[in-house]
């Protein structure tokens, strides 16, 4: 029997660059033996509500777009009555982090291919009050002001998070986030430059900055909460403490967790998966471990 696939895809994710590759894309899944129904989206939500609403038929939801599309497939596929079938993703954003992490190619002609020839993985997702759905990453401060079009060869020149704080060295630019973090594991209250929540080897196009263990389907999030610098010395020292993946560093807080609850005074401003998530005085996230199912290469899935 000919397997029925839903593919959704953003047609201006990365420059559009899907459409020179749609053809070939579609002629790898018919090669496959895949009957493919294709759906372009126009708007915000729309793969979200198409995974939701799908037809049971499908035994596979294929999605092309950015880290966003991929947010939305999975939160479509959290949220609906349906039971959820496996995820295959073509990344065509402009950093596509969750990609890097399972080595997913960005060639999208060679990703479909990967998807075809993969195999399941299943993978934690978070929930962010109990509601929001994020595959990778929630986070506040200063990287959630940095745009994700920074060129990919000015991050690599860089490295890691050194260019979001090299490029803000005037402190007056840095905003205080005054946060309490309870967790099982810790708690405690501080001002903060960035905090961020992740299931992820890679954030922002920044590889190695989430932790030196990351395992995507352990049941644990990986914690960083960066402390206000008080002048241009401590500045400099974290940076220097994520470059070196110096999770011990004084100016960091980094921790494993399967819940937290990040409470302030104040409304902050959240994005999950590079998307706004919202604006919060109290966020509570919680792993679902092994939740959803994803297509990966045979490299990712041997990735540790």
């Amino acid at each position: 029997m000919r397997k029925k696939v839903l593919f959704i895809f953003n047609p201006i994710a990365g420059k559009a660059q899907i459409q020179e590759a749609l053809t070939e894309i579609l002629g790898i899944f018919a090669r496959a033996g895949w009957d493919t129904v294709v759906l372009p989206t126009q708007g915000p939500e729309d793969a979200k509500r198409w995974t939701q609403e799908r037809d049971a038929a499908y035994s596979l939801v294929v999605c092309c777009g950015g880290d966003g599309t991929l947010d939305e497939v999975a939160s479509g596929m959290m949220a609906g009555n349906l039971p959820p079938v496996p995820v295959g993703y073509l990344p065509a954003g402009s950093t596509n982090d969750f990609a890097r992490s399972l080595l997913i190619p960005t060639d999208l002609t060679e990703a479909a291919a990967a998807v075809v020839s993969g195999s399941p993985l299943s993978c934690d997702i978070g929930c962010m009050n109990g509601e929001d759905y994020f595959v990778y990453v929630a986070a506040f401060g200063i990287f959630t002001e940095v745009s994700y079009e920074t060129p990919q060869d000015m991050k690599n020149a860089l490295g890691h998070m050194a260019y979001i704080l090299k490029g803000l060295q005037s402190l007056s630019n840095l905003h205080t986030y005054h946060v309490r973090v309870e967790s099982e594991e810790m708690t405690f209250e501080d001002d903060f430059a960035i905090g961020m929540i992740t299931n992820s080897r890679s954030v922002g196009g920044f590889k190695n900055i989430t932790g030196k263990y990351v395992d995507l389907s352990d049941g644990l999030f990986e914690a960083t909460f960066i402390k206000m610098p008080a002048n241009p010395v401590e500045l400099n020292q974290i940076i220097a403490a994520l470059t070196s993946q110096d999770f011990d560093s004084r100016f960091l807080y980094h921790f494993q967790t399967s819940r937290l609850r990040v409470s302030s005074q104040e409304e902050i401003h959240w994005t999950r998966d590079g998307e706004y998530g919202g604006a919060h005085r109290e966020v509570v996230l919680e792993n679902r471990n092994r939740a959803l199912t994803l297509i990966a290469p045979r490299s990712g899935l041997e990735t540790e």
